[in-house]
């Protein structure tokens, strides 16, 4: 009796595992293995057309999404032919900089709007995000006035001057909600214990905000290595350039496009970005959660 019963269940066990392995698969491995193709297929499609020769690119008959005769033509020529290290120098001196003074002086606007108890602290946090929201190309102008003056054409700090005016604001409003998010009585307690304002913003808060910091400072870098419109005014020298500016100006002439060397120079330029983003993944994704239901 008891092995009739068992195999009578063994049917009805087997059943519903398979259709829950089925609903697995369909709910949430499928749709992932989606997204990261979605995602990386980018990367792919830059990398292959990179180590293609110009006769491979031009020839319609073949297969685009695959190589046959792979080749570094494109890499030797942007390194040895163009000034894409330069270019890369530059960018990395303008992004890493112009970071570091947007936070700093988010963090102490942004801790003092969102822990300072003062008459207007709502509408000046508001005001600096609304700041944020101004088109660039309503700024250039006075911008490009001031570099004038100050003599800074061709120069990486008309750069690194400019980009905090944008990097700043959202900065400072991400990081006030961040500050909201950690609870006042941890800092009343250093504040109670001897502690003045600046050790406990150092040793208490700064600590539990680092995902907000974090995330503020891959926003800002991310901004940085990428923008196109500042670097294109102030940068006229071929040597001065950043690499979205070089790579556009230098590699596409006309109606000629070294689709070769725009992939490589594409491809070597997101790797930075794509490195800082998988080793602080999850910082920024807390940094955003907590910004974004506390502001």
């Amino acid at each position: 009796m008891a092995t009739l019963a068992q195999r009578r269940r063994a049917p009805r066990n087997e059943k519903p595992l398979t259709e829950r392995r089925l609903g697995r698969w369909l709910r949430i491995y499928i749709p992932i293995l989606l997204f990261i193709f979605i995602t990386l297929f980018p990367f792919y499609w830059m990398a292959i057309t990179s180590i293609k020769s110009d006769q491979e690119l031009l020839d319609h008959n073949q297969n685009p999404m695959f190589v046959i005769v792979p080749t570094l033509y494109h890499y030797q020529y942007l390194f040895f032919e163009t000034h894409f290290t330069q270019w890369l120098a530059n960018t990395t001196i303008v992004a890493v900089v112009s970071t570091a003074i947007s936070l700093f002086c988010s963090l102490l606007s942004g801790y003092a709007l969102a822990r300072l108890r003062f008459r207007g602290a709502n509408s000046i946090g508001w005001g600096i995000f609304v700041t944020y929201l101004v088109p660039p190309t309503l700024l250039f102008l006075p911008l490009a006035l001031l570099i004038k003056t100050f003599h800074l054409f061709n120069n990486l700090f008309a750069l690194i001057l400019t980009y905090p005016t944008f990097l700043i604001p959202f900065c400072t409003w991400l990081l006030i909600g961040y500050f909201k998010s950690i609870p006042r009585e941890l800092e009343e307690s250093a504040l109670v214990d001897g502690a003045d304002r600046i050790q406990a913003m150092i040793r208490i808060v700064m600590p539990l905000a680092l995902p907000g910091i974090l995330s503020a400072g891959m926003f800002a870098f991310t901004l940085s290595w990428n923008e196109f419109l500042y670097a294109l005014i102030f940068m006229g020298d071929t040597q001065s350039k950043t690499i979205p500016v070089g790579v556009v100006q230098e590699l596409i002439r006309g109606d000629d496009f070294f689709w070769g060397q725009l992939m490589a120079a594409a491809l070597l330029g997101s790797i930075p970005v794509a490195l800082l983003y998988s080793f602080f993944v999850e910082y920024f994704v807390a940094g955003m959660t907590a910004g974004a239901v506390k502001g």
